[in-house]
């Protein structure tokens, strides 16, 4: 047995439970369509969001490679982690960003 509501609740019924539940992100949670979270750093990373596009890029894949083989592929913070210098990172970035 369950209680219904009228249908025009629903949303705002829903709302509330997500924001009781905590499944509400902070705005600066969300990546946007066509991006990946990035966490960079050795020992206390910063998080990115950088196009998917890059992904594909050879210099970004050869990091990648070299992330893998040295750390292995585990990622705890649900997003990519490379543990480099985030000055490195940033370089690397740029350089995708205006070629």
């Amino acid at each position: 047995m369950g209680i219904r509501l009228p249908s025009s609740l629903l949303p705002a019924a829903k709302q509330i439970l997500k924001m009781q539940l905590g499944f509400v992100k902070k705005q600066s949670d969300v990546v946007p369509r066509g991006h990946v979270a990035v966490y960079v750093g050795d020992t206390q990373r910063k998080r990115f969001v950088v196009p998917v596009s890059y992904l594909n890029h050879p210099s970004f894949q050869q990091l990648l490679n070299r992330v893998e083989e040295e750390f292995g592929y585990h990622h705890p913070h649900g997003g990519l982690t490379i543990p480099c210098k985030e000055g490195a990172f940033i370089d690397l970035t740029s350089r995708l960003q205006h070629s």
